[in-house]
């Protein structure tokens, strides 16, 4: 009997250990892949919301075409997922040219809060114009998605910022780590580390 309890006890802990190996992973996947999946996110949600915000009506082409060909800052809401989209657009190109050390102190970390602040101040500044003429003709279903739309941008736009200073700060860490073991990186530059060789250069040069 003892030993049986042991077995089970062992397959037990052995399950555990699994299922936090599993969970540690895909935390890992997730935090690694964060400015893509947040791209996605910046791309799906705002327009998610604004179909839901044109109930009963459907988002369609023609349905976007009417909204642009009557647009109106104080009504139109068409223009805060294309403010998302153009975001997320320019994020994503800076994010895939930039290599190790730009990741780390340049380009990246900038245009993304610069593009997330302005549009930041854009939808902050057409929220209150929106619901001042919105208040009293609309039901609340589509008031509630209309405020949902705003919060969603304004957050994802918060979100880009903070994971591009992540980013920044986890690129950073490896510099420092590569820059104090230059043959590792000279042995495993080829196979493992090719964004990295810039800083194998620069070792040398010094």
């Amino acid at each position: 009997m003892g030993f049986v309890k042991e077995e089970k006890s062992k397959k037990v802990l052995r399950g555990v250990k699994t299922v936090f190996f599993l969970i540690t992973m895909l935390i890992s996947f997730l935090l690694f892949s964060a400015p893509i999946l947040l791209v996605i996110a910046d791309t799906l949600l705002p327009f998610s919301l604004l179909s839901a915000s044109l109930s009963p009506s459907s988002l369609s082409l023609q349905t976007l075409s009417s909204h642009f060909n009557n647009y109106d800052f104080r009504y139109s809401l068409v223009d805060i997922p294309l403010v998302s989209i153009i975001r997320s657009a320019v994020i994503i190109c800076v994010y895939n040219l930039c290599d190790g050390p730009r990741l780390s102190r340049g380009p990246y970390l900038g245009i993304t809060t610069i593009c997330s602040v302005s549009s930041l101040i854009y939808v902050s500044f057409k929220a209150p114009r929106v619901f001042r003429v919105s208040s009293t003709d609309r039901g609340e279903y589509v008031r509630a998605m209309e405020i949902a739309l705003f919060v969603c941008s304004l957050l994802l736009a918060i979100g880009h910022v903070a994971v591009a200073y992540r980013t920044s700060c986890r690129e950073r860490r490896k510099l420092w780590v590569y820059k104090i073991d230059i043959e590792a990186v000279s042995a495993c530059k080829n196979m493992v580390f090719p964004r990295y060789q810039k800083i194998l250069l620069e070792g040398r040069v010094k």
